[in-house]
């Protein structure tokens, strides 16, 4: 094999640029391989013509915030203020549906719990008990999300351990459970809440309470943010971390096999063009993989494939989204759109539940019905990101079924007549939108699988689903493999988004240094 490194990162989506950077500020000397021009994967942003299109985010929790999972993590790899955090103000408007009329969830606990108790007064022991368990969910695993380090203060540390105790109670039960506990029948204020579920999943019968607990008690907690300039700012500074630190980041360079040492260690990675060929070889007693556990275990020799994979084999995979940029020639704002995040919820809809049903529609051709969406307006925020055209995302749940078997021609069709049907249903909540539509761009579920490599493209990795085992075995999701010396750094090791990707290759990377 060519020149030896102490670790090879196969990909450099969130997880293992963070991994990598993470190591190589520690002093291990790192090599990236990246399969596409540029790094980031779904944490990336480019243009089609003069329209700039963000490619996964919306909003993340702010890091800044110590008591976010990601502070630390970011912090330590040198990144957290090498990007702007713009806040996204009010988390959202959700309209439309058992909603109705336009509601907005502002951020902070009591800014929250007064503007819900304002709209559904008579829900107030079920919205006091909900936003309280949210919150101690999120503040209690925040801060232990620091490891060892969360009790070096002993009375601190204590009291993220009291705040969990809604965990004990509610640690198997889903969304759709805990809300029925606590809101009866009442569909509006359920909606209202978990207006932004695709944030998380495409089913709240199927949703871990405790996730979604985590997960939106951050946001309501520090605030949402959006990168200024997009997510490609966060991406290019991870690797540009790693660089400076003396590690390589190389491009447009695909992992095809892992070798291993006869003892059944990691050993090194074979990689080609992205033609298959001009083949090189590195050597490294370890390897980090920021991809899908099926991706990687086609590149291992068997037994070792077979036992790698064994312990994915019966997780299922999260949703997939179709995503549509649309640019406009005038500002959202010009036909009413006031929130940065919109989600505009289908006149079919009548109860949270519904919302399962959503990703089935794509499967035919556009009729009546539309599926739930998350409309964001970037130009409602500074986010850095220009018009016009003024680029306005929209995503709902998809399935890769419901493009498959298509031959091109057909496909392109459909494609383009979802793109017209969902600028129309956007135009019948703020008229004017679709008439000046001047660029768009419209991706699948197939899309999802195609660029980033995830089966069914499932964005989220692992289905954020109730867990099954007691509450001392955790969520069984780890950044260790079966193989000695391979590590897993991906939405997979840990439960998508960004904040997810990003701590599981802090989880690798505070691995690594402890083994090895």
């Amino acid at each position: 094999m060519r020149e030896a490194y102490d670790v090879i990162v196969i990909g450099s989506g969130l997880g293992g640029l963070t991994a990598a950077a993470l190591l190589a500020r520690a002093g291990r000397k790192v090599l990236v391989l990246e399969r596409s021009n540029s790094v980031g994967g779904a944490a990336s942003t480019y243009k089609a013509g003069d329209l700039v299109i963000e490619a996964g985010l919306h909003e993340t929790a702010d890091p800044r915030d110590p008591r976010d999972p990601k502070h630390d993590v970011l912090a330590r790899a040198g990144v957290l203020d090498a990007v702007e955090w713009i806040s996204t103000r009010a988390l959202y408007e959700v309209r439309g549906g058992p909603v109705g009329a336009p509601f907005v969830l502002p951020e902070g606990f009591a800014a929250a719990r007064a503007a819900l108790l304002g709209r559904f007064p008579a829900a107030r022991a079920g919205i006091a008990t909900v936003l309280r368990d949210a919150e101690r969910v999120a503040t209690g695993l925040g801060a232990l999300s620091r490891g060892g380090a969360a009790f070096s203060d002993l009375r601190e540390g204590a009291a993220a351990l009291f705040k969990l105790r809604p965990l004990l109670r509610d640690w198997r039960r889903s969304l759709s459970e805990v809300f029925a506990r606590a809101f009866g029948d009442d569909e509006a204020i359920k909606c209202a809440l978990a207006a932004n579920l695709a944030y998380y999943h495409d089913d709240p019968d199927r949703l871990s309470w405790v996730f979604f607990a985590l997960a939106q008690g951050g946001y309501l907690g520090w605030g949402g943010r959006f990168i200024r300039g997009g997510s490609q700012r966060l991406s290019s500074a991870l690797a540009r971390a790693v660089k400076t630190a003396g590690g390589d980041v190389l491009l447009r360079r695909r992992a095809v096999a892992i070798r291993l040492h006869r003892n059944g260690r990691a050993a090194g990675v074979t990689h080609t063009d992205r033609q298959g060929e001009n083949a090189n070889e590195h050597a490294a007693p370890v390897i980090i993989a920021n991809a899908a556990p099926g991706v990687i275990a086609e590149m291992l020799p068997e037994p070792a494939r077979a036992a790698f994979a064994a312990a994915y084999g019966r997780r299922k995979p999260s949703m997939s989204v179709f995503s549509a940029t649309y640019g406009l020639s005038l500002p959202p704002g010009k036909f009413g759109m006031r929130a940065y995040a919109n989600f505009l919820l289908p006149a079919w809809m009548r109860k949270l539940s519904d919302y399962g049903r959503s990703a089935a529609l794509l499967a035919e051709l556009p009729a009546e019905q539309t599926p739930v969406m998350t409309v964001v307006d970037f130009s409602a925020i500074d986010s850095g990101l220009g018009g016009p055209p003024y680029p306005v995302s929209v995503v709902g749940p998809d399935r890769l079924a419901n493009w498959n078997g298509l031959d091109r021609e057909s496909y392109d069709l459909k494609r383009d007549l979802w793109r017209n049907a969902i600028a129309a249903a956007i135009d019948q909540e703020f008229p004017g939108f679709a008439s000046h539509v001047v660029a768009s761009v419209f991706n699948t579920a197939h899309s999802m699988m195609s660029y980033l490599g995830a089966p069914a493209g499932a964005i989220y990795g692992f289905a954020p689903l109730p867990p099954q085992g007691p509450i001392w075995r955790g969520f069984e999701r780890s950044a260790k493999t079966a193989i000695p010396g391979l590590y897993l750094a991906s939405a997979f090791a840990g439960f998508g988004g960004f904040t997810g990707a990003i701590k599981a290759g802090g989880d690798a990377a505070d691995r690594i240094l402890a083994e090895t």
